[in-house]
């Protein structure tokens, strides 16, 4: 039989009687994980002990580390009972345990007092209030949400420490306290509390935990000042989804404009699409947040459509589907979108916004006509020369513009060009060509002229 059990937080005073009494009882093998705390090292003085220290500089992962423990438990319990002991309680963070119960049918858990529940006790928090949240430092989940007291514990190293911090940092308003704990219940236990950047990596060890009941950042964040900024700003809660489409478009095409200029390594262009990116999320924000008022859908549930559209149109990623490459990805794409919206094959050109910019939707129109066999219409393999060589009518009228546009858009597409960006990076151009020619004058020359200056 194996008989699965823990030393508690501190030093042998805080184990319970049956607990300790187990962990004496010199009838049984005893295996502790790790000499790295007081009651292991109290129990040595006591009885045989058998560490597994050892393995950890010989296991290149965790995985392997927690199977070569797992093993040296259930071969031992081969030739007689053992009491496997881990600091802490077994329930929680030991993933040794978990392997030893998956592999073995003949064990017996007993349950000690846990690292968390020595930080709920110190800090005085019961998780009934507003939930609790456990995070193993070693691997932070992507998106990191704080929306509830959180507690990280596995901060075994200075880097891991230190790789927690900053990304808690991103996250954590800078003037977020926190608290440390090392050694919680040992005479020379460390309760510390100050800013993410104050904190000091050379803390981290085998019983360090972090404790943060913050004002939520990030993504959460967001979401929270958008709610107070709809119930507390008389601008912001007079806004309706029909008044704020102008500003979608606005903030959409300044994040084009960012991205059209953006280029390898560019970290000041990062930042100003980071930036962009965050407008454009304002106003997803904004239009969920007016929608949860009406009782129609908030955020997550905008997000979760999202998300079942991706597994769904993915099928070669979330099932068993086989796709030679990117165009494929795309037709399924397409078939499964027609499928979902219950309709046969159409016009090629059902579904497309009108509501668009001019270029991309002509562009829109030239792709869809290609894919549907309709390349003839325009106008077949385009001929620069010929477009270049155009006569100029006496009298310019619409059409003849809209024509000559509408060719070149249909340049750019078989050359693999984005009309819009390759638009925007002429305007670019012949700014600053016009700049270079035609230099701003002087403040002492600006007296000089006129409005009708050009």
């Amino acid at each position: 039989m194996i008989l699965i059990t823990g030393l508690g937080p501190g030093d042998m005073s805080r184990i319970p009687g049956p607990v300790l009494d187990a962990l004496l009882d010199e009838s049984k093998r005893l295996i502790i994980r790790t000499a790295q705390h007081p009651a292991a090292i109290q129990l040595a003085e006591e009885r045989e002990v058998e560490f597994c220290d050892d393995l950890y500089d010989s296991h290149i992962s965790f995985e392997a580390l927690y199977s070569a423990i797992a093993d040296r438990v259930i071969e031992a319990a081969a030739r007689g009972p053992v009491v496997y002991a881990v600091p802490g309680g077994p329930s929680i963070g030991e993933f040794a345990v978990k392997e030893i119960l998956r592999r073995s049918e003949d064990v017996q858990i007993l349950n000690a007092e846990t690292f968390v529940d020595a930080i709920l006790v110190r800090v005085g928090y019961d998780p009934f209030e507003r939930g609790l949240q456990i995070l193993n430092g070693h691997e932070l989940p992507s998106p990191l949400v704080l929306d509830k007291p959180t507690i990280v514990g596995h901060l075994d190293r200075p880097e891991i420490l230190a790789d927690v911090a900053a990304n808690l940092a991103r996250v954590v308003p800078e003037e977020g306290a926190v608290r440390l704990f090392a050694g919680l219940g040992s005479a020379d236990e460390v309760d510390w509390e100050g800013t993410l950047d104050e904190l000091d990596p050379d803390l981290a060890g085998f019983r360090t935990s972090l404790w943060l009941d913050v004002e939520p950042g990030g993504l959460v964040g967001a979401v929270k000042a958008m709610q107070r900024l709809r119930s507390e700003c008389p601008w912001d809660r007079e806004q309706t989804h029909q008044t704020l489409t102008k500003y979608l478009v606005e903030e959409s095409f300044e994040l084009i404009e960012a991205v059209s200029a953006l280029k390898d390594g560019d970290l000041v262009g990062y930042a100003r699409v980071e930036e962009e990116v965050g407008d454009v999320l304002l106003q997803v924000l904004f239009q969920s947040e007016i929608a949860a008022e009406n009782g129609a859908f908030d955020v997550d549930d905008a997000a979760e459509v999202l998300r079942q559209k991706l597994v769904r149109r993915h099928p070669h990623v979330f099932g068993d589907v086989e796709v030679a490459g990117p165009e494929e990805v795309k037709a399924n794409w397409d078939l499964i979108k027609q499928e979902e919206k219950g309709s046969s094959p159409g016009s090629p050109f059902d579904g497309i916004p009108e509501g668009m910019p001019a270029l991309h939707l002509a562009s829109k129109i030239q792709n869809r006509a290609a894919k549907a066999g309709l390349a003839d219409s325009l106008g077949g393999e385009p001929d620069f020369g010929a477009l270049t060589g155009m006569s100029l009518p006496n009298a310019v009228g619409e059409d003849w513009v809209g024509d000559v546009l509408f060719g070149l858009v249909d340049i750019a597409r078989h050359n693999g060009i984005d009309p819009e960006i390759a638009l925007r990076r002429a305007i670019r151009r012949f700014e600053a060509g016009l700049q270079a020619n035609h230099p701003r004058p002087r403040s002492d020359e600006t007296t000089h002229m006129t409005s009708e200056s050009p």
